[in-house]
C-alpha cells in the first residue's frame, strides 16, 4: 500500500525530483501508518490484496464484457418497433457472507444495461430486470462464479 501511495504521489505530481521523492516517501508512510493505526488496516491486507489481483483483474475485464453485450440487447430492445420488454422483479439470497463481495456483486449488477439492483440487505438482493430472460440464473450469474474465486 505505501509503494501505491508514493507511486500516486509521483503521478498527481507529474514530475520526478530527488525533493518530490523524499516528501512523497514520507507522506506515504505517514498516510500508510495512519491507515493502520486509525482505520484498522493491516499488512495482512496487502498481501491479500496482491493475492487477489489476478482474479479482481478478471472480474475486471467480465464486467467490461458484461456491460457491452447488456448494451447491445438494451440497444435492440429500445431500436425495435415491434420489442416486447416483461419488466420483473426477483429476489435472491448470495451465498457471500462478507459485505465486500455483497456490495461488489450488487453494483456490478447495476452497472450491466437491463438489470439494476433495487435493494440490497446483507446478502439479500432484490433485482429489476428490464425482460424476463435478464434476470433468470441471475443468482449464478459470472459475477457469483468469479466472486467465489476472491478470497
Amino acid at each position: 500500500m505505501p509503494i501505491l501511495f508514493f507511486v500516486l504521489w509521483i503521478i498527481f505530481n507529474g514530475r520526478l525530483t530527488l525533493e518530490i521523492a523524499i516528501f512523497g516517501a514520507v507522506i506515504s508512510a505517514l498516510i500508510y501508518a495512519f491507515a493502520v493505526k486509525v482505520m484498522d488496516y493491516s499488512p495482512a491486507s496487502d498481501l491479500r490484496i496482491f493475492r487477489n489481483l489476478p482474479v479482481f483483474l478478471l472480474y475486471c475485464m467480465n464486467l467490461i464484457v458484461e456491460i457491452v453485450k447488456a448494451s447491445i440487447s438494451v440497444m435492440k430492445i429500445a431500436l425495435s418497433r415491434h420489442a416486447v420488454t416483461d419488466p420483473v422483479v426477483v429476489e435472491f439470497d448470495s451465498e457471500f457472507e462478507d459485505d465486500f463481495r455483497n456490495v461488489l456483486l450488487a453494483n456490478s449488477i447495476t452497472l450491466t444495461p437491463g438489470t439494476i439492483t433495487v435493494a440490497q440487505s446483507g446478502n439479500h438482493f432484490v433485482i429489476h430486470a428490464l425482460c424476463r430472460e435478464y434476470a433468470v440464473g441471475i443468482e449464478e450469474c459470472s459475477f457469483v462464479r468469479l466472486l467465489r474465486k476472491l478470497k
